[in-house]
């Protein structure tokens, strides 16, 4: 019976230690494609192997440590450019991979905060990171209100976001809804509207510079 006891205080102790390792890390998320994420059929039909070969992605974290390290206040992005439209719509076949990617982290992190911040996206995106052909360091500034939709990051010279919330003059033909969901797991996802995305740096066969489009999505992670 003793021994019983014991082994079921182990396995507690391991599950616990599981759920903090669960919920280590949380912040802000935003990420614009060059395409529409919220659209109806027949616009995305025509963006089909056509747009959104291109995306960002960003994280900012508010608190917390990935592999035992603190992360707090750090922010990283992660660019990609793919074979096919990043869009994962069962109605819809496209192969995007391989997606070529660059990361970028902010220019605050230390060494080790920088090797966890890559560790960090490769967990998080481990088919879009698959193939990362730069890590740069740059200052990263990340602000998001997921429930206003309004959203702003921007990565030194190279990369940057600007989102307002979506509104009905946003509706063209009435049937638009998130036909493309965001590219990895979040939380309080919201579609938003992209004033601005841009990625001018190197290492990706593409820059793109782009004033307005459905395409952006805010929300918030826990790990």
């Amino acid at each position: 019976m003793r021994r019983s006891l014991v082994y079921g205080l182990g396995l507690l102790v391991l599950c616990a230690g599981n759920t903090l390792h669960a919920s280590q890390i949380s912040g802000e998320y935003i990420e614009s494609r060059t395409c529409d994420v919220y659209t109806g059929p027949c616009f995305a039909n025509g963006q089909i192997g056509q747009a959104g070969r291109e995306a960002l992605m960003a994280w900012k974290v508010d608190k917390g440590s990935w592999n035992d390290v603190d992360l707090t206040g750090l922010g990283v992005v992660l660019v990609m450019n793919a074979q096919d439209t990043l869009g994962f719509n069962p109605s819809f076949a496209v192969n995007p991979y391989p997606v070529t990617s660059v990361i970028l982290v902010d220019s605050n992190a230390s060494s080790e905060q920088r090797d966890a911040l890559v560790a960090f996206v490769k967990e998080s995106t481990p088919k879009l990171s698959d193939k990362v052909v730069r890590v740069d360091s740059v200052p990263i500034t990340l602000i998001n209100d997921h429930l206003a939709g309004h959203g702003h990051l921007v990565a030194g010279k190279v990369a940057k976001i600007e989102t307002r919330a979506m509104s009905k003059k946003d509706c063209v033909c009435t049937n638009e809804a998130v036909f493309y969901p965001p590219l990895t797991k979040i939380s309080n996802s919201q579609p938003a509207y992209a004033l601005k995305a841009s990625f001018e740096g190197e290492g990706l066969t593409s820059t793109w510079d782009l004033n307005g489009g459905r395409s952006a999505f805010l929300g918030t992670f826990r790990k």
